[in-house]
């Protein structure tokens, strides 16, 4: 794109995007307004895989249970729930005043009571291959095999499961499991993407696909929320752009910094420079995501990869809090325990102890390693990730180790991690429950990619895994977590980069907004004020 037109664009962006936010200024409505980089793809919860979807599907959506800010375990549509004494079968007893959205899809376009069925009818959506959901395998060895989700009565829903399985609750609190009415997938067909039908807090209103969703007060809403009106939704792929309108009050909520202009807002330690103290807030928390690099081990055998001293010097030479205070302005945590990260109950850095900066340590392993310094090993990531990984590889090769650093789209990197075709990638893992074992997952060898995109096979490992499973006592739990850690640690087939924490940024007009370890965005208890 030439200079001229590409000004163009830009200022056309601008004009668009905050001509709409002062026309919805004016209006004086309680609007919270944020923006996604990327377009959401579908507001059907069976589809709710990634961030953008996530956070707009739980708007609108709800589940049998939620997680609070700290990651307990709340009510939701169930009122309260029991288990039986195997802990194989669990009875949720459903609160009646959630009612779905009024919509034409119901008789009189009244929304009506939620229903067990209802449940039934959503949680078999997922595991339908005909459905093709991506979120199918959160019910994968899990559920009994006849009759797993059962209607007792209406307002009485039984989950059955093959075994015990304490994460469970956390699974189904999952924006997979937002709950659906059958009426408007019947009615919408292949359309019940962009018309959602949910009893959530906020209803549908309007998707202009790359420009605009919109969301309003469901006024129906049986339980307390704050004092919003509506959401807003914009789509500014460059997230400059879209910071700068946070700075001009044209936005209430930015999550994320980029290096690109970090410096512009932050102080060494992370904290907000003094002439911006004034107009945004910053809310920072640990955040469940585990920032690596990840080894493939059946590739790994015919490369130097497959030489455990050779992994684990890759690990030791690594500078990781100079990487996060150059890069990542001091948010992030160096991740130099194991693989699990801070903000779970379990981890535990005393009892997990991982990798830090050693770089004769490092030498004294490339050395035993039988490294010739001839083989090069090939680092794959994507744009967004350039800088860390170029830091990476400069430090591999002041020990002596060659690298070349290939460049993919985020799409053909994630298909290359699936279909084994890249032998070194950087990766990350968000937790889809706050549980290790959504961490441990990724290296039980059972588990095809994903999760094990490392395809990481350990006898050990595994009876460990399997162990953790069936334990109820919490203590001892944990330190079988501990033990598959401190194997991931010896094992190495990971890089280990950093613990990633959220950089939420607010205008100075928003309320109430809590940060927790999922970073998942929940407007229900936000207010304008």
């Amino acid at each position: 794109m030439a200079v001229k037109q590409r000004i163009t664009y830009v200022f056309s962006i601008l004009f668009i995007f905050f001509g709409c936010a002062e026309k919805s200024k004016k209006s004086d409505l309680k609007v919270f307004r944020y923006n996604e980089a990327v377009n959401v793809s579908s507001l059907d919860p069976a589809f709710a895989k990634s961030q953008n979807n996530m956070w707009a599907v739980n708007q609108i959506f709800d589940g049998l249970v939620a997680m609070d800010d700290s990651l307990n375990i709340i009510p939701r549509v169930a009122k309260s729930w029991t288990f039986s004494e195997d802990r194989k079968q669990i009875n949720f007893l459903l609160n009646q005043e959630f009612y779905f959205h009024d919509d034409p899809c119901f008789e009189n376009g009244s929304g009506r009571k939620l229903k067990a069925q209802d449940i039934v009818y959503s949680f078999h959506r997922i595991i339908d291959r005909n459905i093709n959901s991506p979120g199918s395998w959160i019910f994968d060895g899990v559920i009994a095999e006849q009759e797993p989700f059962v209607a007792l009565s209406d307002s009485v829903f039984q989950l059955n499961l093959q075994k015990a399985f304490l994460p469970i609750l956390g699974i189904l609190s999952m924006q997979y499991c937002g709950i659906v009415p059958e009426e408007a997938v019947d009615y919408y067909g292949n359309n019940f993407r962009t018309n959602p039908v949910g009893t959530g807090p906020f209803k549908f209103k309007r998707w202009i696909e790359n420009q605009g969703l919109y969301l309003l007060k469901n006024e129906n809403y049986p339980q307390e929320t704050g004092n919003l009106e509506g959401v807003k939704i914009s789509f500014i792929a460059d997230k400059k752009i879209a910071f700068y309108a946070l700075l001009n009050d044209k936005l209430d909520f930015f999550s994320g910094v980029e290096s690109s202009f970090s410096s512009e807002i932050l102080e060494n330690d992370g904290s907000l420079k003094e002439d911006k103290e004034e107009q945004i807030n910053l809310v920072s928390a640990p955040f469940l995501n585990m920032e690596y690099i990840g080894i493939n081990m059946e590739l790994a055998k015919n490369s130097i990869l497959g030489n455990k001293k050779f992994r684990q010097a890759l690990n030791y030479a690594i500078d990781r809090e100079t990487m996060i205070s150059l890069l990542k302005s001091n948010i992030p945590a160096p991740a130099t325990s194991g693989f699990v990260p801070r903000g779970l109950p379990s981890f535990n850095e005393k009892e997990v102890l991982g990798y830090t900066y050693n770089t004769s340590k490092a030498t004294e392993l490339l050395k035993s390693s039988n490294y010739d310094g001839n083989e090069i090993i090939t680092l794959y990531t994507n744009n967004d990730y350039a800088d860390i990984i170029t830091y990476v590889a400069k430090s591999w090769e002041k020990i002596g180790v060659k690298v070349r650093i290939e460049l993919q789209e985020t799409s053909v990197l994630r298909q290359g991690m699936r279909n084994s075709a890249v032998p070194l990638f950087r990766a990350s893992w968000i937790a889809d429950y706050p549980d290790a074992e959504s961490f441990l997952c990724m290296f039980y060898g059972g588990n095809p990619p994903p999760p094990n995109y490392t395809r990481f096979n350990n006898s050990a490992f595994d009876d460990l895994y399997n162990q953790a499973l069936s334990e109820n006592d919490t203590e001892k739990r944990y330190e079988l977590y501990w033990q598959m850690d401190e194997l991931i640690v010896e094992e190495a087939p990971v890089i280990f980069l950093y613990y990633d924490k959220t950089a939420i940024f607010t205008s100075k007009r928003v309320k109430n907004y809590r940060a927790n370890a999922l970073n998942m965005l929940d407007c229900r208890n936000i207010s304008i004020d």
